[in-house]
């Protein structure tokens, strides 16, 4: 990049970055409110596993965004380049990182084995809230443990920097030159970007193999019993949001997780100035970082704007008026599993067969 490019590169990274907080942060938060407290026509098991991955989205805007980017844009000395902020620092960010891949990842894991299991029993089991709850708890402390060798990955060294025409030397948290850290980063890589995107693609496509079976298991009396709505209509609609976010969570993630191998693995020198946007690399590592980044903000809009129920409490928000009552059965989302008045009996013994008679309304998804 010459010159005036670099400074325009910069100059969008300074605006950008401040703008996923103003907007991100303050939107998880809403987002968290609406599903944890108005419910949202929403099951338990979505109602945490929705307001926990709100929750690790905000404090990953807040650990990543706004204290390390953010700042970085802003200020010739933020804080975290001081021991022993610079190793704390990258600790919460991973974790926090590990936690939000993780919670999208064993949300779609519970719907998939809660849309294939053929046991009443075994539905309901899975469907009780103590369950999300403990696994939530789980995800995010294992995804803190995991975290804490990256505490190591960086060093406080002086450098000497140029300012306002003087050189002067300041301390700076730099990644540390070493075998291990280059490890670290690779299994990092894996764990927080590709095995969470490979995952999540199978299970959503399983997911929409199961609500395609499903639609073949109501006769077309029911489906007229069903307020008009068809059930291959909510199948088709099912598929297109699972594939959305499939695909947005692959195209937010996936050039990260190649650039990010790619710097520290080929440019892994001490010598190499991760800022000279000269060199294609580093644009394209920014570029990646900015989409990444951006998939903390709108993993709400995947998930919960998709639903009426949700649409329509957050209007009843804005009007400074209580939460809407509860709607019917087909008005809240698109993946719903439905409990209907003398249904035929279904052979279990057929494979692949999903029982839907015996779950209620209250275990829809969002």
């Amino acid at each position: 990049m010459e010159g005036t490019s670099a400074a325009v590169f910069i100059t969008v990274q300074k605006i950008y970055y401040p703008l996923l907080c103003i907007m991100g942060i303050p939107a998880n938060l809403v987002t968290f409110y609406l599903i944890f407290v108005r419910r949202c026509g929403m099951s338990d098991t979505a109602v945490v596993y929705l307001s926990c991955l709100a929750v690790v989205d905000s404090f990953y805007l807040v650990w990543v965004i706004l204290l390390d980017l953010t700042l970085t844009f802003w200020l010739l000395q933020p804080f975290w380049h001081s021991y022993p902020w610079c190793g704390v620092l990258a600790f919460l960010q991973y974790g926090a990182l590990y936690s939000s891949s993780w919670v999208v990842v064993v949300f779609s894991i519970e719907r998939y084995m809660v849309l294939s299991s053929t046991a009443a029993a075994a539905v309901r089991h899975l469907s009780h809230a103590r369950i999300p709850k403990v696994t939530c708890v789980a995800v995010v402390m294992l995804s803190h443990l995991a975290s804490v060798p990256m505490a190591w990955i960086n060093v406080v060294t002086p450098v000497n920097v140029t300012v306002d025409g003087a050189n002067v030397t300041l301390p700076r948290c730099r990644y540390r030159d070493e075998t291990y850290s280059t490890a670290l980063v690779w299994i990092t890589a894996v764990l927080s970007g590709g095995v969470p995107i490979v995952l999540l693609i199978i299970f959503n496509y399983l997911i929409g193999y199961h609500l395609s079976r499903a639609s073949r298991l109501f006769t077309r009396e029911e489906r007229r019993v069903m307020s008009g709505r068809t059930t291959r209509g909510l199948v088709r609609r099912s598929i297109l949001l699972l594939g959305t976010i499939s695909v947005a969570f692959m195209v937010l993630s996936l050039p990260r997780f190649i650039t990010y191998c790619i710097l520290r693995t080929v440019y892994n020198s001490p010598v190499f100035d991760r800022n000279d946007y000269r060199l294609p690399i580093n644009v394209a590592g920014d570029l990646a970082n900015m989409l990444q980044n951006l998939n903390s903000t709108t993993n709400f809009l995947l998930y919960c704007m998709v639903s009426r129920r949700f649409r329509l409490e957050l209007l009843e928000l804005l009007r400074c008026r209580r939460p809407a009552g509860d709607s019917s059965v087909l008005t809240n989302t698109t993946l719903k599993v439905f409990t209907l008045p003398q249904h035929r009996t279904l052979p279990l013994a057929v494979p692949g067969a999903v029982v839907l008679t015996d779950l209620q309304h209250n275990q829809d998804s969002p």
